[in-house]
């Protein structure tokens, strides 16, 4: 029996295995599914150059302690740092992100329609915040915002039936100003906060997945790839592989999707079936060898007839490399048209409804035997990369 074991080994568990090294602590093993480490920040070479296999996923410089400790693995001078230029297609224009703070950019009759629209916004005129996901966009943003944008790029990104998401977290988006709004238009400047991402860093010749290549590369032994996890018994604290392999620590920490488990003991049934009502979705990643005229990093497609939701463009920050990347959920994937493409099953998880209670109860449980969910997936919470790198950190800390 181990100390820790730790299941995945994407950012979640790698950087929870290191903070534990850095504190003399060596008493663990990790397990992943995959060939390689890395999770949904894998990268692999296509047509020459690196591919985020997982998606666009960049280091944010908001996290210095985050940075820090991943410039251990890979020193800053291997990155290359970027002021954030993503744009929205919208009708034929291509408008800096967020919208509301870039419609200057747009044509003039636009601008006009769109101002409108966020006069009359709930937010704006004061009116009661609604409970239900559709209604609350247009109670933040206005009609026409919704109408154009918001709605169908949700519909393309998490599912058609949208009020089955909660408004629990959208409340970190800013309300709008219609004044801050004005402004912009008439001094042709954005007037708002800038969104998340504003600026991060890349590997200067690598894919992010280098990073957490060296982070593997680094745990040596107590990394053992290619091991499918079956079930979990949070009483005896024994995993089960898929080969009937078992794995008993004292301490789990689980970084992997609730709904891989085929049998969970330990848990209160009402939990188990609450847990089946978890909703995630899958994303497919596509290469295209044609390079864009546009500076953009990235381009939201809110277009319902376009099957994409986002496109990386992978010549304006990976050097070296040519064309973009598409990413569409799967179920609208057309399949076959493009040269290279990656079928990500868990790429997102939800935020249904009950999502928060169902979490706080299973997380509330499990802790109290000694398990402890972590991550994008281990707390089915859509968190980026360095947050990720944060709270493990911070859980590695807490249990030593």
């Amino acid at each position: 029996m181990t100390k820790y074991l730790i299941l995945g080994a994407g950012p979640a568990g790698l950087s929870f295995a290191h903070t534990l090294l850095a504190n003399h602590v060596d008493d663990f093993i990790v397990i992943e599914k995959e060939s390689e480490a890395g999770g949904l920040c894998r990268s692999q070479d296509v047509d020459g150059a690196p591919l985020d296999i997982g998606g666009g996923h960049f280091l944010d410089v908001r996290r210095p302690k985050v940075n820090e400790f991943l410039f251990g693995f890979m020193p800053e001078e291997e990155w290359d740092k970027y002021d954030r230029d993503s744009r929205i297609h919208l009708n034929g224009q291509y408008v800096s992100h967020p919208l509301e703070a870039n419609i200057w950019q747009m044509d003039i009759e636009s601008q006009v329609q769109y101002l409108m629209s966020i006069s009359t916004a709930g937010c704006v005129t004061g009116t009661q915040m609604p409970e239900s996901f559709v209604s609350w966009i247009r109670w933040k943003l206005g009609d026409k915002i919704s109408d154009d944008y918001m709605l169908p790029y949700n519909q393309k990104m998490f599912g058609e039936e949208l009020n089955q998401l909660g408004t629990y977290w959208l409340n970190k988006l800013p309300d709008v100003s219609f004044e801050d709004v004005l402004r912009s238009c008439l001094e042709h400047k954005a007037h708002a906060k800038q969104p998340g991402h504003a600026s991060f860093y890349y590997p200067r010749k690598y894919g992010y997945g280098e990073v957490w290549k060296r982070m593997a590369d680094k745990l040596g032994d107590k990394l053992v790839c290619n091991v499918a996890v079956d079930s979990i018994d949070l009483d005896e604290h024994r995993v089960t592989t898929v080969d009937g392999e078992v794995y008993e620590a004292e301490v789990i920490v689980t970084t992997i999707p609730w709904a891989s488990f085929s049998k969970i003991q330990g848990l209160p049934e009402d939990v188990i079936q609450k847990i089946g009502m978890l909703k995630h979705t899958g994303v497919v990643i596509s290469y295209c060898a044609e390079n864009l005229d546009t500076p953009a990093h990235w381009i939201y497609e809110p277009d319902p007839d376009k099957t994409y939701h986002r496109i990386l463009v992978r010549h304006n920050f990976c050097k070296g490399s040519k064309g973009y990347w598409k990413e569409t959920r799967k179920e609208r994937f057309p399949g076959g048209e493009d040269a290279f493409s990656y079928l990500n099953e868990y790429a997102y998880p939800l935020n249904t409804i009950d999502k928060p209670e169902i979490m706080k109860e299973l997380i509330s449980i499990a802790n109290s035997k000694g398990v402890y969910p972590l991550g994008r997936w281990g707390e089915h919470e859509h968190y980026n990369s360095d947050l990720v790198v944060e709270r493990a950190m911070n859980l590695g800390l807490k249990l030593l």
